[in-house]
């Protein structure tokens, strides 16, 4: 069982990137963007190939992430300057990005990275088990990209982004070009995706075609479920939250698998879960609704 919770944790861990992306597609510029399902993807397949090849494990991660931004930025400009439904572009893009996958992977369905070297391999090496290298060195990346990000939102360019996605007409009215602004936002969150999608690659020792959908539903879910129990009252407080509500979403899908859920059921769970993690804030509302009504009654006899 423990070594069930450190594989959670270690998996937990690298999704957290890819849930950082979503949350700031999602939460900060106000996008569904559907490209993750197939960014994901793009970004472990690139990552494979590079290594496969005979490159740096760090020069591949680094090229998924280029992989993935060139993603996000597809996708915003459908969306910009085709003037086509964020919605709809991030459709589009998913679907299309599929193909390009398949022909990135040389085509074949799926890439093995077995006895090829990793980001992980130096602690491996050490004498780490491979969860304990991933939750290493899995750290050090969530800690690099939870610092890179809070100093970035907290730039000029950061809070456009941010004034953009909470009210597009008054950033237009501030003098923000919000089509450029989105496009950037867009290619930041797909480029974390992308970088997600690497360190998965290498953790898991394959690549697979099919690895990518669901993977929005997932994010969705490390999001609510991270915001829910551990707050989001400032940027830094929202980032470390989503990186605990990504390790909490494997510990639970950890526990339901040990009590005899079938795999094939997992996408069904995340549904109900993403479902449940959305109406909780409204479930909290109530609550403290029926609270202060109860106090108000209690003082008033």
């Amino acid at each position: 069982m423990v070594n069930v919770l450190l594989g959670a944790a270690a998996l937990g861990l690298l999704w957290s990137i890819l849930t950082i992306g979503v949350f700031i597609t999602f939460r900060i510029l106000s996008i569904p963007d559907l490209t993750v399902d197939s960014s994901i993807v793009l970004g472990a397949a690139t990552a494979s190939v590079a290594i496969v090849a005979g490159a740096s494990p760090y020069l591949a991660t680094a090229l998924a992430m280029l992989a993935g931004m060139a993603a996000g930025t597809l996708t915003g400009l459908l969306h910009t300057k085709l003037h086509i439904p964020a919605l709809l572009s991030g459709i589009l893009s998913m679907i299309a990005l599929y193909s390009v996958n398949i022909r990135v992977m040389n085509n074949a369905a799926n890439i093995s990275l077995l006895r090829m070297r990793t980001v992980f391999t130096p602690f491996i090496e050490m004498g780490f088990t491979r969860n304990m290298a991933t939750i290493l060195k899995g750290s050090v990346f969530v800690i690099l990209v939870i610092a890179v990000i809070y100093w970035f939102f907290r730039t000029e360019l950061g809070n456009a982004i941010r004034a953009t996605g909470c009210n597009t007409a008054m950033a237009k009215a501030q003098g923000i070009n919000t089509d450029t602004i989105k496009i950037i936002g867009l290619a930041l969150g797909n480029g974390l995706v992308g970088l997600s999608g690497a360190l998965i690659a290498q953790y898991l020792g394959f690549t697979d075609i099919m690895m990518g959908p669901g993977s929005i539903a997932i994010g969705l879910a490390s999001v609510i479920i991270g915001e829910v129990l551990f707050g989001k009252s400032h940027l830094l407080r929202a980032l470390i939250a989503i990186v605990l509500g990504a390790v909490t979403y494997r510990f639970i899908i950890a526990f339901v698998l040990e009590a005899g859920m079938r795999a094939t059921d997992l996408r069904l769970f995340t549904a109900v879960t993403v479902a449940v993690a959305l109406y909780m804030p409204h479930i909290k509302s109530w609550l403290k609704a029926r609270k202060k009504w109860r106090e108000g009654g209690t003082r008033n006899a």
